[in-house]
């Protein structure tokens, strides 16, 4: 079967002798392109080519106007808001750009459409009046604006309007209108000249008005892209738009209808997939590729719905596929290099004195980075080590060396545009002389180079681009226009395009990904100041005028082709619907006998194991670990993390494996346990083998604020606590220090001594175990040993809730086999190793909650039943005689070389 390109082709040489003096008008540059190619391929002899021009060209040589470039054309918008003298309050160039884009939209439709500006834009200011009708009894100044600004429209218009023409540019709305307005001109010049327009079908107004003035000529035809199976469908959106120009042209009054080709209804094989996420998507394109000859690459083209999706399915084409031509190209904006610079560029614009720590480590882990700094980790660290959350440049700078580069990043640009473009270029250029580059960084660097030499000459000429802000947001809309192309050669090989590339265009097989509802087609677009009862008093194109648009290029598509795969995204994630598009389901419901269609589900194979616990067996090596932490003293918390999870205790113990230092932006528990345990210390420290008294201990109260800033400043590093959460943090951690202090009191005032004896003392004392021929140790730090009333006590502050139940036990197997009994397994540790190494006989250990103080001292106990019965709290040498023959068991089993060490896996 011909492409309909291919027919043409031939139905021009059969129609005229010499080709030379024809003028071909096509939708795209593209399509003018395979055009030329099947011309070469049908021609006879040797010919001069006829003139072949896309549209939107075919526009410009008819207005004498060009077509502006979008980042153009918001600078010369501002100039021409700021010449609007009846535009009193003007907003600076980054509120400016903000709604500027929408508004140009706007401009554009209303001369694509030939609209009368002064009559829309009344009705638009009265329609915006009468939504604020009402609103107060007097209009505020918030809404008089808001008026004046919709009453103003049109004198910006105007003179938009006025200062692009002077130029001898315009938007694209305004070179079509121009051009429709010159079309009598045109004719008068080149009326004598046949003229082709060739595979049109959503055609807007000025395109009408110039193609029906040609036709009147009588040496202009019109070739439609179009099946008779969709024509003779009056209720089919695919030829919705060519319906109404036979019924309404002049043209086709005096002049026969069309014939159109049946090539709708013949063989075809369509195979509809639905994939579970897009990677499957594109998997499952390579995986169809894979099976292509080279005959049948030249013949397939893969259509992507979204064009996100074009770097993974690259990543994801197979090695039989040689020669590829990707005619989208691939956004700039999308490459990490970009990124980064509009991270340095947003850092920047803030103006503030200080920077965000997650900033900074975002861009110094950046890949670009590696290019610029030689240890951006090192810099990373030194900021986490400090636990710096805002840090000043200066202290950056000393952290980085205070190297060129470094100052480029990091110095402070002074919110100044022109210092800002001067480091960047400073920057590409550092990065552009690096030896080892990539070739794609190098292109994305020469790319960007170009951007910011852009800007530096918007910035000479325009003063208000002044401030780093309104850089970055420039910068943003500078980056969606610029794309890094791809070298292919565009008829040979497999062809990978965006679905508006196909107009015209012919395939024998397609694979089309992303074909759901909200893409294919894209469903309402809210950006735009037009109402939609506007929009249809004026004739402007509505949201079912543009999904008209997106059916006919899907079923204009599938035509004339022999294979068809369609594959949506099934997942249903956040705004991703995963609904099939509805033109799937049309195609489903309307399916033909002659189409053999198939419908397909991919997905990932789901394999369901039963989860064992990991075991690692004790090696020499790891034997060796063991022994050298049990000469040093196996401490209670370790042992309670192994009766806990033994595989914990591997990792963070054998293995060294601890969580990854991060910047506390908000004190952690752990710090502020660390903070409260050593002010306390402090606090305590004078009164050691002395009995506290009310007046002492009022005294020492009021060091509190001091000892207790100082520790923040310790443990807490360069970190703030003066606001936020962390100040609430610190008054917590003062008033749980008062507590203390505070119960201390209330025992002295009912009449009790209380001798301090040790504050944080390290002790350990030496277990013999019975099997085990090396020295093992048990100790550890106790946070606080003192004599209320003669009777010694083990004490152990906890920041956390502690309740009286977790220091009681029934059993003493419970003791190393229940985790929640490991606050009772440390206070007997600790008191074993005071009554070995001090010799006490009979003493007291517990703990002192501090989120629970009503609790008091909570004090270790053993019970003869579980609920009730008799509560010992003393604890003996009989009682620390059953603790260690648990402890030995425990430790024996640790080290035992039989023994692995194994998972706990959680409960379910």
């Amino acid at each position: 079967m011909l492409a309909f390109l291919e027919e043409i082709v031939l139905e021009i040489q059969e129609e005229h002798e010499s080709i030379s003096d024809l003028i071909i008008v096509l939708p795209s540059k593209r399509a003018g392109g395979f055009f030329k190619h099947y011309l070469r391929k049908y021609l006879k002899e040797v010919t001069f080519s006829p003139t072949v021009i896309s549209i939107e060209e075919f526009i410009e040589q008819l207005s004498g106007l060009s077509i502006i470039s979008r980042d153009t054309l918001l600078i010369k918008s501002y100039e021409a808001y700021l010449a609007t003298q009846e535009i009193k309050n003007k907003e600076d160039f980054s509120t400016f750009i903000s709604w500027a884009n929408a508004l140009l939209n706007d401009f554009s439709e209303i001369d694509r459409y030939l609209i009368p500006p002064a009559s829309f834009f009344s009705y638009l200011g009265s329609i915006k009046s009468l939504e604020k009708w009402g609103a107060t009894e007097e209009e505020t100044p918030l809404i008089k604006n808001y008026l004046a600004f919709w009453n103003n429209l049109l004198p910006l218009y105007e003179s938009l309007t006025f200062h692009l023409a002077k130029d001898q540019e315009g938007y694209q709305g305004m070179v079509y209108r121009k051009a429709a307005e010159d079309i009598e001109h045109y004719i008068a010049t080149h009326g004598h000249r046949h003229h082709y327009f060739i595979g049109f079908n959503a055609l807007n107004t000025a395109e009408q008005h110039i193609i029906q003035a040609l036709l009147e000529t009588g040496n202009t035809q019109v070739l439609w892209d179009m099946d008779a199976h969709f024509y003779t469908d009056v209720s089919h959106s695919a030829s919705h738009f060519l319906r109404s120009y036979l019924k309404d042209w002049k043209y086709y009054k005096h002049n026969p209808i069309p014939k159109f080709p049946e090539n709708y209804t013949a063989q075809k094989d369509i195979k509809i997939v639905s994939a579970q996420n897009s990677i499957e998507e594109v998997k499952y394109v390579g995986d169809c590729l894979s099976k292509l000859s080279e005959e049948q690459q030249n013949r397939t083209a893969v259509v992507l719905a979204n064009e996100d999706l074009l770097v993974p399915l690259l990543y994801s084409l197979p090695q039989n596929i040689e020669k590829v031509n990707v005619t989208m190209g691939l956004s700039l904006k999308q490459t990490p290099t970009a990124s980064f610079f509009a991270s340095l560029l947003k850092l920047h614009s803030k103006q503030s004195k200080t920077y965000y720590h997650k900033d900074i480590v975002a861009l110094l882990s950046h890949p670009t980075c590696r290019y610029l700094l030689q240890d951006p980790q090192q810099i990373i660290a030194a900021i986490t080590e400090k636990n710096i959350s805002y840090i000043t440049p200066q202290k950056l700078l000393s952290l980085g060396g205070e190297n060129t580069v470094m100052e480029l990043l990091f110095g402070n640009w002074q919110d100044a545009t022109s210092l800002a473009i001067k480091n960047v270029s400073l920057l590409l250029n550092e990065l552009l002389q690096q030896e080892e580059i990539q070739p794609i960084d190098q292109l994305c660097f020469l790319k960007l180079k170009e951007v910011f030499e852009k800007i530096e000459t918007l910035h000479l000429t325009y003063s208000y681009l002044a401030k780093i802000a309104t850089l970055e947001q420039l910068f943003s809309e500078l980056l969606s226009g610029v794309t890094l192309d791809f070298e292919g050669d565009a008829y040979e090989g497999l062809q990978i395009m965006g679905v508006l590339e196909t107009r015209v265009l012919d395939f024998e097989n397609i694979i089309m990904l992303s074909v759901n509802e909200g893409v294919l087609p894209a469903g309402k677009s809210t950006a735009s100041f037009i109402t939609y009862d506007l929009k249809k008093q004026f004739g402007l194109p509505l949201y079912t005028d543009k999904d008209a648009i997106y059916t006919y290029h899907f079923y204009r598509l599938i035509q004339r082709v022999q294979s068809a795969t369609f594959v949506y995204n099934s997942f249903m994630q956040g705004l991703t619907s995963g609904e099939k598009s509805r033109f799937l389901l049309q195609m489903e419901m309307e399916s033909l006998p002659q189409h053999n269609l198939s419908l397909e589900t991919i997905a990932s194979a789901i394999t369901f194991t039963k989860q064992e616990a990991e075991a690692i067996h004790k090696n020499p090596e790891i034997l060796n670990v063991i022994q050298s932490i049990a000469q040093h003293y196996f401490s209670p918390s370790s042992l309670t993390l192994y009766i806990k999870n033994p595989m914990d205790f591997y990792r963070q113990k054998v293995l060294g494996i601890n969580e990854q230092d991060t910047i506390e932006e908000t004190v952690a528990l752990n710090t502020l346990g660390t903070i409260v345990h050593n002010a306390l210390e402090e606090l305590y420290k004078p009164f050691v083998n002395q009995s506290l008294t009310i007046a002492s201990l009022t005294e020492a109260k009021k060091r509190i604020p001091e000892l207790v800033t100082h520790q923040f400043k310790q443990e807490f590093k360069e970190g703030n606590f003066e606001k936020g959460k962390n100040l609430i943090i610190f008054e917590v951690a003062k008033r749980y220090v008062s507590n203390i202090v505070a119960l201390d009191t209330t025992e002295l005032q009912k009449g009790r001594t209380i001798i301090i004896r040790h504050l944080e003392s390290q002790l350990k004392t030496p277990i013999s175990i019975t099997g085990l021929d090396f020295p093992i140790f048990l100790g550890g730090k106790v946070d606080r040993i003192d004599e209320y009333d003669g009777t010694l006590r083990v004490i152990d502050y906890k920041t956390g809730a502690v309740q009286q139940r977790e220091l009681e036990i029934v059993t003493w197997e419970e003791i190393i086999e229940d985790e929640g009994r490991s606050k009772a397994f440390q206070v007997l540790a600790y008191a074993l190793v005071i009554q070995q190494e001090l010799g006490i006989q009979n003493l007291e250990a517990g703990v002192i909650s501090l989120k629970n103080m009503a609790g008091g001292f909570l004090k270790f106990a053993k019970r003869e039943k579980p609920r009730g019965g008799i509560k010992n709290t003393t604890i003996t040498p009989e009682i620390l005689q059953s603790f260690r023959t648990q402890l030995e068991k425990l430790i024996g089993d640790l080290c035992s070389p039989s023994l692995p060490f194994t998972d706990i896996l959680p409960k379910k």
